[in-house]
């Protein structure tokens, strides 16, 4: 009972939309009438400006790991449902009960979620995220091979199987969410940081 209990509490912290209240409170309205529709940092910046989209991603970040570190408290610690609760937060962060069960790409809630069950392993996959943005300028690519990179790290640095499995979970429903993404880096018209996104 207690691991369901851990799980849902980390869905609802992990579905708490934190871009669409921070846009709201800067003015921007509804986030996702506007640039590419999601309620991610990435979105919010290119909308709203740099202020509102660290706002974003710190609380999408934040929410991630308080998610996993409840969910761990109220799961006394046990890895596979502490694990599950990491995949619950993503879940809810892309899946939201407060916005009709819609929501972001889980990119930065993942980042928190993974950074308090595999920390090592997420900390080694932040550089492939920051070398592929900082030349190709595309977020949605590195967001992409920054979370394959996780489950990777996670089984090579021997992190329990749950912790690998959720983190593999983790980068599918990345991948998943990145879709419309995928396509248009295939087709040469997704938008680099910095431009105006396509809707």
């Amino acid at each position: 009972m207690s691991g369901a209990v851990a799980v849902v509490a980390a869905y609802v912290i992990g579905a708490l939309p934190v871009g669409f209240l921070v846009a709201r409170v800067f003015g921007i309205g509804d986030i996702r009438h506007h640039g590419s529709g999601t309620i991610g940092a990435t979105n919010v910046l290119r909308t709203a400006g740099r202020l509102p989209a660290l706002l974003t991603l710190f609380g999408d970040v934040a929410k991630g790991y308080a998610a996993v570190w409840v969910g761990g408290r109220l799961a006394d610690g046990e890895p596979g449902p502490t694990a599950a609760c990491a995949l619950a937060a993503v879940v809810g962060n892309c899946w939201s009960v407060f916005l009709g069960f819609r929501g972001g790409k889980g990119v930065a809630t993942g980042l928190g979620a993974l950074l308090r069950l595999v920390p090592w392993a997420t900390l080694a996959a932040l550089p492939v995220f920051v070398a592929v943005v900082a030349t190709s300028r595309f977020v949605s690519l590195g967001s992409l091979l920054g979370a394959l990179c996780v489950p990777l790290g996670a089984a090579l640095l021997g992190y329990p199987r749950a912790s690998v499995i959720a983190a593999v979970a983790v980068a599918l429903i990345v991948v998943g969410r990145h879709h419309a993404n995928i396509a248009r880096l295939r087709a040469g018209t997704e938008s680099r940081l910095g431009q105006k996104s396509t809707a």
